[in-house]
């Protein structure tokens, strides 16, 4: 037993040895290209690794051969790649650098074309929920309609227009969002400029309705709270939002509460006559 109990031992051993010097040896590898200073097989190594999905490590050995081979016939696969191992590694902000150098960069490139709308679609992959910030839905927007003036007969156009609505549907649910914020905290003044700021931004936008509603209803709730020198005249703003309501939405659901505000504001109005 004693003895079985050694060999099993003496056998684990053996594996864990043989794993590390596995797992050593291909560290090594790379390690011992990384530091060869040889840029031909580095590159080599890198297009490599490129190919196997690889993308650390041949990010990693085009960093080091870039400057080698700057302004050769060679940096054109070089910055093409590297651009492309940062965006499979969802590194967006600079893959969307590098695509639109590459595209500045490569004029007679037969890959400019796509460099210049990846660049665009880097931007879009950053586009985040409605909720949030959407800087980088708006540069995405400015970068896919570059792209479309540049290249007005790319068969990428449809697919860049659709995303662009995409977006503009997604930065339009996000100021509906700010702005019904807003009004739900009872922020009338800051509710008015943004609903109507959304109305300008966004003039067919499928919320007109509600936005319409909304807005003659915070500009009620800001006259019935405001101070005794501006109930007047924002009551006369009720009234005023209400009838180019009616005009727009003469059977809207909306018109039965509107028109009790707005004899509300007509009594209120009364008061100032008297």
């Amino acid at each position: 037993m004693e003895y079985l109990c050694r060999l099993m031992n003496w056998r684990l051993l053996l594996l864990i040895i043989g794993l590390s010097v596995g797992l050593t040896s291909c560290k090594t590898e790379f390690e011992k290209i990384r530091q060869s200073n040889d840029p031909v097989k580095i590159l080599a190594s890198a297009h490599k690794y490129f190919g196997e999905e690889e993308y650390i490590k041949s990010q990693t050995l085009y960093e080091l051969v870039i400057p080698y081979y700057r302004g050769k016939e060679e940096a054109e696969d070089i910055f093409y790649n590297y651009a492309y191992s940062h965006y499979y590694l969802n590194q967006f902000i600079l893959s969307a650098h590098y695509f639109k150098n590459f595209s500045n960069t490569f004029y007679n490139s037969d890959r400019r074309e796509e460099a210049a709308y990846m660049a665009a679609y880097s931007h879009y992959e950053l586009s985040p929920s409605y909720k949030l910030d959407q800087s980088y839905s708006n540069k995405a927007i400015d970068a896919f309609q570059q792209f479309i003036n540049t290249y007005p007969s790319s068969p990428r156009v449809n697919e860049c227009n659709q995303l662009i609505d995409e977006m503009r549907d997604k930065m339009e649910e996000k100021a509906f969002y700010s702005s019904k914020l807003y009004y739900d905290m009872g922020e009338y003044i800051s509710a008015k400029t943004a609903f109507e700021n959304l109305l300008a931004d966004f003039p067919d936008t499928k919320q007109e309705e509600e936005v319409r509603f909304l807005l003659a209803k915070s500009s009620y709730l800001l006259a019935e709270n405001s101070v005794y020198d501006k109930k007047e005249r924002r009551f006369k703003e009720v009234i005023d939002y209400y009838e180019k309501f009616k005009k727009k939405y003469p059977k809207s659901k909306y018109n039965k509460e509107l028109r009790e505000l707005v004899k509300n504001s007509n009594d209120e109005l009364k008061k100032f006559k008297s």
